[in-house]
């Protein structure tokens, strides 16, 4: 994983360091024009003009211009103060003019078509705790960040201002980052090998959704919790009918009202629920049920409501939230951009495991902990994706996985799953591709 800092964070690591300012700065500096080299493709002939500011940044940028003129390119700076309209006749432009540390609006020169841009630490204009835009920055082609990944740089829409991000190693202690953005390689570590003597009683989970005219979430739901590991899936659905569900699911047709008592029974071979999928939000008390039950539960979609939130803490067994920013303001939760600290809040404040979906998706747990997904696209905004996210969460949860650990490797597993072929995608697609990254994984792990 890769550790994530706020800007404040930042400027307190960089304030607690051991090497002297200057030091970091001319590591800084170094590997700007170590990047903008690889860019350029070489030092001959090559031009490049740097647009500093006054503060850090603007020194990083500085001392890259000295740099990569020590290897042969023509490199000038262009004092923030006096930029043209324009910039152009140059290979690159560097963005050095202010970095995460902006507080007013500023509008970065418009830069030839032609011309590769290269930012540093975020370009000049984004917000670095909330990826907003303060002004009009850059698009650059890259972007070159020191120690650890800013907020910034993730979420929309700064982070399609950003290309592609790369973190420099300047010689900063950020060992006590609380946040990480997951990677494929971290799957191994949360996604288990099936024990020889295994059985379908052991990872057994039942999903409660599917109602009448919603029976294709609760159908996507359970397909992919068989997919993803679990060993026998229950579909019950209230008012739907009992063979909803894939061929190898066992189905359950229940009340349309008034069934949470029957859906809350049976429960002793179970090993995780998920409740919501499809679900319809006329039986409230019956939500109320299954939040009692002394099992994980994964509650997503129509369960997703505000009358919930008093139950949660209360619940001794892991509960997994799924909130698009839809049902997240129906629950109630913190409207402020800083969307990785509210995410944050709703888990401790709840005592569950938060996934706040969207173009970049927050895993939050309630020990003020954070993971940040970013193998997501655009692909994934479809009717029925996030039925399938919800069922790979409770057939992980079921394996007996820590419920921070099922939720991000959820998270991640559905967008992989996602980019294998993003073009034209529908959510049954995620099902059917499931199997190659759950591949993917053991090739990593072997």
């Amino acid at each position: 994983m890769i550790p994530v800092v706020t800007p404040l964070e930042m400027s307190a690591i960089d304030a607690g360091a051991a090497d002297p300012i200057d030091a970091l700065v001319d590591r800084a500096g170094r590997a700007v024009a170590r990047e903008a080299i690889r860019m350029l493709g070489g030092v001959y002939g090559r031009r490049v003009a740097i647009v500093a500011g006054p503060g850090n940044n603007g020194a990083d940028g500085r001392v890259g211009a000295r740099h990569l003129n020590r290897r042969g390119v023509r490199a000038h700076v262009v004092d923030v103060a006096d930029t043209p309209t324009i910039i152009d006749g140059v290979d690159l432009v560097i963005d050095a003019a202010f970095g995460t540390g902006l507080s007013r609006s500023y509008s970065f020169p418009r830069v030839a078509p032609e011309v590769a841009i290269l930012a540093v630490d975020i370009p000049s204009g984004v917000d670095g705790l909330t990826g907003e835009l303060v002004g009009a920055p850059v698009f650059a082609d890259r972007t070159i960040t020191f120690a650890a990944l800013k907020p910034g740089l993730l979420l929309e829409p700064g982070r399609s201002h950003c290309g592609d991000v790369l973190v420099a190693d300047i010689g900063l202690d950020v060992s006590r980052a609380t946040v990480f953005v997951t990677e494929h390689a971290d799957l191994v570590a949360w996604v288990p090998t099936r024990p020889a003597d295994d059985h379908k009683w052991r990872t057994a989970v039942r999903v409660i959704g599917g109602s009448l005219g919603m029976e294709g979430a609760g159908y996507l739901a359970a397909a992919a919790a068989q997919r993803v590991g679990a060993g026998l899936v229950q579909l019950a659905s209230p008012g739907g009918a009992a063979g909803a569900g894939p061929a190898e699911a066992v189905g359950h047709r229940l009340p349309a009202t008034g069934w949470g008592p029957a859906a809350a029974g049976n429960i002793d071979r179970l090993h995780a629920i998920l409740l919501g999928p499809g679900l319809g939000r006329d039986d409230l008390a019956s939500v109320h049920d299954i939040l009692a039950v002394d099992l994980p539960v994964v509650v997503d979609g129509d369960a997703l409501v505000p009358e919930i939130m008093t139950m949660l803490p209360t619940r001794t067994p892991a509960t997994v939230l799924t909130p698009h920013d839809g049902e997240w303001r129906r629950l109630g939760g913190d409207p402020s951009n800083d969307r990785i600290a509210a995410t944050v809040d709703m888990a401790r404040s709840t005592r569950a495991v938060v996934v706040r979906k969207g173009p970049t998706t927050i895993v939050a747990s309630p020990d003020g902990q954070a993971r940040v997904v970013t193998a997501g696209s655009a692909a994934l905004a479809t009717a029925g994706t996030g039925d399938v996210l919800a069922g790979l969460v409770v057939g992980l949860l079921a394996q007996g996985i820590d419920a921070f650990d099922a939720a991000t490797a959820a998270v991640q597993i559905h967008a992989e799953a996602g980019a294998l072929d993003p073009v034209g995608l529908v959510a049954h697609d995620l099902v059917d591709r499931l199997p190659h990254v759950l591949a993917r994984i053991s090739e990593t792990r072997s």
